[in-house]
Order: structure tokens, then C-alpha cells, then sequence
């Protein structure tokens, strides 16, 4: 993972690593929200060394109990961890205070956190189509939300939508309220949106780009989401309109980029990654789709029918984590088909709940250690 490599500290020979100052800050619960800082995206700018660590606090309601609060229990959090002697700073509104001194929040002067509603929107890309990508993103989106996040997921392939599917709600129809807003369906815990529940699912999507740009825009930001922790994007395979769209009409928190082993796959999923790269929206990493194969009645066996270890070299190439190896599962298949994702079935997939954890743990370092995305402005020249 990158930087997370362990720090000595010479006086009191205690080891400690980025992982352990996130783990020790996601201690720290928000009483309103019930939901930790890293989640809720108030730590911002965190620099961890040998000798130092700083951090930003941004919080939502400066005033309260919980902001004044707050920087003696992220003292606290972190010198569990790194010990007394390493040097700890908290920047609150531009002005570097030290730990070490008598600090006072003026809640007229403590920058404002993020808006409430969407925490968190990740899209879910692959450079090429047949990989696996809605398969991921589905069983992501549930995992997710069984892990006890608010979830949201949205297909955004116009022209070939499968979410419908994957779930087994191909005939619903999403309402809206009384503010013309779209109010998305609800499955496993997931709200959902998707082309494939406004038209006919034997009709074709003939629509022209700007069509399908406005449509992808509408269910963006007319929907009724509510609050959410993570907004799931679907996107479609390649690095075209729809991509382009969403990265100018939301401020992407990040972007798992989906492959499978062959050189094909990964040399198209090498193009996603410099796609995002490009438009400054930061990769959480990349997931390698059928990475083996094992058969039931040898469960200590990996075959790799697509090659081995693809998406690995590509995350080792580009600094980015490999967030998960999927095997190459027909019970995956089968239930994405039946409508019932493996990750909906009690027990049923132990790699999409490591993914989500991974996941929603890559999201906690880059919300600390990265400043916000911006929505991206395209000038024709």
C-alpha cells in the first residue's frame, strides 16, 4: 500500500505506519452521524513520517461539544499508537496549532466540513468490456452494505444496462416525489438506479451521445439518494462520453479500475488508469476478475486459464493497490444471472467482503491524505 511503510521511533522504539494512524483515527465516532472522521471525510492533508505527524480537521458543526473536543481525542487516538515523543500538529483553518499547546477552536473560524448526503462516490471503470466490471461492482455495492454502510449504486451503461438483472427487479419502476426528484429502488440494502428500469427490456437504447450524456446527468444529481457513504458508479467499458460527463457534473472521490489477467485486458485497463489520472480523479486500485480457477474437489489447486498475476504487474507498475484477486467462480456466474449476487447469499462470498473492507479502507487513506476532487472543466480548443 503505498505510504504505509513502518516508522521507527528512536526514543521510545515503538513501530507504527500510516495503516496504524488511520486505524487509530477511525476510532473516533461523529455522535450525530454515528459514523467515524475518516468516513465523513474530516481529516484531510495527513502526513505521516519518522519524526512527524500532521493533520487537518474540517468539522461540520464547529461550536459543538464534539469539535472542541475533538483534537484531544485525536491526540489521544494517534499516541496510543506513535507514542508521546513523536511530534504532533493539527492544522485548523490555515493556522498550525501544536498538540503540545493549550488549543482553542473558534467555531466562527473552523473551516466547514463536507455537505451532508453523499459521503463518498466511487465509479467503478474497465477500459474493455467482458471483464466483469457490473459483476464487481454489484457484489461491492452489497457487500458494502453489509458491512453497515448507506449504499447507492447507479448504472450508468445507457446502452447496456444489467443491474436490472443482477438484482431480479428487470419490471420495476422507480417513482418521483412530489420535487420532481427521482426516488431510486431498493434491493439488499442497495438503492438502486439504472436505464434498464425506465424502458422496456426488450427495447434498444438509440440515442445519440448528448442524449445519453443528459440521461447520465439526471441521474446524478435529480435523484432522491438521500445520505450516503459510498455511491457506487457502474460505469460502461472504454474512456468516452459518459466517463467525461460524470467527471464534469460530480467530484469523483475515487475510481477502482476492473481487469482480467490476459495482456489484452490489462493493456486496456492500463488506459483507464491514465484516463482518471488525467483528469486528477485518484485510483483506489485495481481488482484482477477471474484470476483462477478451483475446481470444488480440489480446493488447494489455482488454475489460471487467462494467465497469472496481469492486474498485479499493472498495480506494481502504477504504485496502486491490487484491491482483490476474484476467482473465476461459475456460483458467481449463476447468481448475478438468478438475480440473488453471491455477495446477497448468507455466507456466500468471503472476496467481496474483503474487497468492501479494502475498499472502503483505501477511501479512508485518500480522503486524509489527498485534498478533494474538483469537478472537471473541459475547454475546447
Amino acid at each position: 500500500m503505498s505510504g504505509s511503510g513502518s516508522y521507527l521511533n528512536p526514543q521510545n522504539e515503538l513501530n507504527y505506519s500510516l495503516d496504524d494512524i488511520v486505524d487509530s483515527l477511525a476510532t473516533i465516532i461523529e455522535p450525530d452521524s454515528k459514523k467515524d472522521i475518516l468516513l465523513l471525510g474530516l481529516v484531510r492533508q495527513l502526513v505521516v513520517t519518522e519524526s512527524k505527524i500532521t493533520l487537518t480537521i474540517f468539522l461540520k458543526k464547529p461550536g459543538t461539544s464534539f469539535a472542541e473536543d475533538i483534537p484531544g481525542f485525536v491526540e489521544n487516538a494517534i499516541r496510543e499508537v506513535a507514542g508521546s515523543d513523536v511530534v504532533l500538529e493539527i492544522d485548523v483553518d490555515n493556522a498550525m496549532i501544536s498538540l503540545g499547546m493549550d488549543l482553542k477552536i473558534d467555531g466562527q473560524q473552523v473551516k466547514p466540513g463536507p455537505d451532508t448526503g453523499i459521503l463518498n462516490t466511487i465509479a467503478v471503470a474497465s477500459g474493455k468490456g467482458g471483464v466483469g466490471k457490473s459483476t464487481v461492482a454489484v457484489n461491492l455495492a452489497i457487500a458494502l452494505a453489509s458491512e453497515g454502510y448507506d449504499v447507492g449504486l447507479v448504472d450508468t451503461d445507457i446502452y447496456g444496462p444489467s443491474i436490472p438483472t443482477m438484482f431480479g427487479i428487470e419490471m420495476a419502476r422507480p417513482q418521483v416525489n412530489d420535487e420532481r426528484r427521482i426516488i431510486p429502488l431498493e434491493k439488499y440494502g442497495v438503492k438502486l438506479l439504472s436505464m434498464g428500469f425506465l424502458v422496456d427490456p426488450k427495447t434498444a437504447v438509440v440515442w445519440r451521445g448528448p442524449m445519453v450524456s443528459g440521461a447520465v446527468r439526471q441521474f446524478l444529481s435529480e435523484t432522491e439518494w438521500g445520505d450516503l457513504d459510498f455511491l457506487i458508479l457502474d460505469l460502461p467499458p472504454g474512456t468516452g462520453d459518459i466517463q467525461l460527463t460524470i467527471v464534469q457534473t460530480i467530484a469523483l472521490s475515487g475510481a477502482i479500475i476492473i481487469s482480467t489477467p490476459q495482456k489484452v485486458a490489462v493493456a486496456d485497463a492500463r488506459k483507464g488508469v491514465a484516463m482518471f489520472e488525467q483528469v486528477n480523479v485518484p485510483v483506489l486500485g485495481i481488482v484482477e476478475n477471474m484470476a483462477f480457477f478451483t475446481p470444488p474437489e480440489l480446493p488447494e489447486k489455482k488454475y489460471y486459464l487467462f494467465g497469472e498475476g496481469g492486474a498485479r504487474r499493472l498495480a506494481e507498475e502504477k504504485g496502486l493497490v491490487l484491491l482483490a484477486e476474484v476467482p473465476l467462480d461459475p456460483k458467481l456466474r449463476q447468481s448475478c444471472d438468478d438475480g440473488i449476487p453471491l455477495a446477497a447469499l448468507p455466507g456466500g462470498s468471503t472476496v467481496f467482503t474483503e474487497l468492501a473492507k479494502t475498499v472502503a479502507r483505501q477511501t479512508w487513506i485518500r480522503n486524509a491524505t489527498r485534498s478533494e476532487t474538483e469537478k472537471v472543466e473541459i475547454v475546447r480548443g
